[in-house]
């Protein structure tokens, strides 16, 4: 009777991730649809407002939680382990962190030379 109720056991451990996964990928696409619907409908009533994406508050506030993140990780892999393989885990954000930080402030020094011309 063990044999059973564990392979029944494996069948449901089996199922429920797939169940998921199916029913997460549903909501987002019927989220994804309802949404484009309620666009199209919008725009054909002159109601959808365009909202402006304020690049460099995004750029600044990412690279600071990228670098704030890629230094706590690189701190923590070098003191468990040493200088190894898992330091990457914590140079990728620092890398893509400081990458962003270093955008923001040449975008703003283009900005403040076009505005002095």
């Amino acid at each position: 009777m063990e044999n059973v109720a564990s392979a029944a056991a494996q069948v449901i451990v089996t199922v429920i991730p797939i169940v998921g996964i199916v029913m997460g990928s549903l909501v987002i696409f019927f989220y994804l649809f309802w949404n484009h619907k309620q666009k199209v409908l919008m725009i054909e009533k002159n109601l959808l407002k365009k909202s402006d994406f304020d690049i460099d508050s995004f750029s600044l506030f990412s690279g600071l939680i990228l670098v704030s993140i890629g230094i706590s990780l690189v701190i923590f892999f070098i003191i468990k382990e040493g200088f190894s393989y898992g330091v990457l885990s914590g140079l990728i954000p620092l890398a893509i962190g400081a990458s962003l930080i270093v955008f923001f402030v040449i975008r703003i020094k283009l900005i403040k030379n076009v505005r002095n011309k």
